[in-house]
């Protein structure tokens, strides 16, 4: 491959921002690795705290995995042109690597534990290697080095993980995950070469806006799965028919906290930012939250489903009341990464589930889902009634005003 061939991966001004339909395809799989998220929670909730806290550390690991794998590929298409057969080839190649975590999910800290993380190494340590070669004496080409590097680095305690005994597993797994964060943290530096931190990258923004929405509407359609899975496997009856009810209207609400007017300017946020990658970086960190909120707020709608007048065991509101509330908090750091403020509103429901959560025990688990709904549509009301009358927002995010970009990166002509 030539260099001139090398300089044609990169995004050229006029590349389309959207989506291309291969990740779309490549997001179908983590519709299906989110519910085994989900689905490997809700089979703990039965046991006694201590099992049930050590469950979700065990599954927040496996999902943070999935999410440095699903977050490095949409930065890869906002950085480098998706149509390029070579692009295509690390997506379609990384989508293969997240569909072997999916499946092995559900037993991945039991005896699935090597193909699990196999599956990831083989798109963290394989997709650098491959975009190296491809650009070969292009200066951008010293970025997949420096990932491919600490890819290996971590490959260490991800395998050693995978062969040692169980009890030894998480805390090599929490050490590999500490590399592979470091490294992103603080840009993958090597002797001599340095960071390459992706808030200095030069990327195609819109683009990258684009899929942190997608990600999110993923998010969502996994709890809708789960409301239709439960529902439909339990014997309908008027209480659990509120239930599916309400939990409908909950995801509906999420989704409209979500894209009112925050959620609609985050593309032009990026585009009109001179550092998009600081934005997008830190914009990465607040949708991993939304994502996590949304998933748990999934696993408190089968617990209501399942047992909607029953006994309200407080480990639940972990899922019933905490999604809900880690949702607000991501969402209000949202809206100051793209206005340079925050709404009273978010901020007053947070605190309102927050403080209201201990009374919660004392109903049955109906209630408790019923007055976050209710929450939620005051915070969906008052955005509405502060935006009726007024022209339309613009961007005024405070993050993106660094450097345009770290040397050797620009933009193809």
């Amino acid at each position: 491959m030539t260099d001139e061939r090398a300089g044609r991966l990169l995004r050229p001004a006029d590349s389309s921002p959207r989506a291309t339909f291969l990740e779309l395809f490549f997001d179908l799989v983590f519709v299906f690795a989110l519910t085994r998220v989900s689905f490997r929670l809700i089979g703990a909730v039965d046991e006694s705290l201590g099992e049930l806290v050590l469950e979700i550390v065990r599954t927040g690991a496996l999902f943070l995995a999935l999410w440095l794998l699903w977050s490095i590929t949409a930065w890869v298409t906002s950085r480098y042109e998706p149509e390029e057969g070579v692009i295509q080839f690390v997506v379609v190649g990384s989508m293969f690597g997240a569909m072997v975590m999916a499946v092995a999910l559900p037993r991945a800290f039991e005896e699935r534990a090597l193909p699990f993380v196999l599956g990831y190494l083989a798109v963290m340590v394989g997709r650098p290697l491959v975009m190296a070669v491809a650009l070969r004496n292009h200066p951008r080409r010293t970025v997949p080095l420096r990932l491919g590097a600490w890819a290996v680095a971590g490959a260490v305690p991800w395998l050693a993980g995978a062969l040692a005994p169980e009890h030894l597993r998480l805390a090599l797994w929490m050490c590999a995950l500490a590399i592979d964060g470091v490294g992103l943290l603080l840009g993958w530096p090597l002797p001599r070469l340095g960071p390459a931190r992706a808030s200095g990258w030069l990327i195609m923004g819109e683009h990258l806006a684009d899929r942190y929405q997608q990600i999110f509407l993923i998010s969502l359609g996994e709890t809708i799965l789960v409301i239709g899975l439960t529902y439909s496997g339990v014997d309908f009856t008027a209480d659990r028919a509120g239930a599916f009810a309400v939990a409908f209207v909950t995801t509906a609400l999420l989704w409209r906290i979500y894209f009112h007017r925050a959620g609609h300017l985050l593309a032009e946020a990026l585009r009109v930012a001179r550092s998009p990658g600081r934005l997008g970086s830190s914009a990465g960190a607040t949708h991993l939250a939304i994502v996590v909120g949304v998933l748990s707020t999934a696993v408190g709608y089968e617990l209501v489903i399942d047992h909607p007048y029953g006994r309200t065991d407080p480990a639940w509101l972990a899922f019933v009341v905490g999604g809900p509330a880690l949702f607000l908090a991501a969402r209000a750091r949202f809206e100051y990464e793209i206005f340079g403020r925050v709404s009273w509103s978010r901020v007053g429901g947070l605190l309102t589930l927050l403080l209201l959560a201990p009374a919660f025990t004392l109903g049955p688990p109906m209630v408790a889902l019923t007055l976050v709904a209710v929450v939620l549509a005051g915070v969906a009301a008052a955005d509405a009634r502060r935006s009726r009358g007024r022209a339309p927002e613009t961007s005024a995010s405070p993050l993106g005003h660094g450097e345009a970009g770290e040397a050797g990166f620009h933009r193809a002509p």
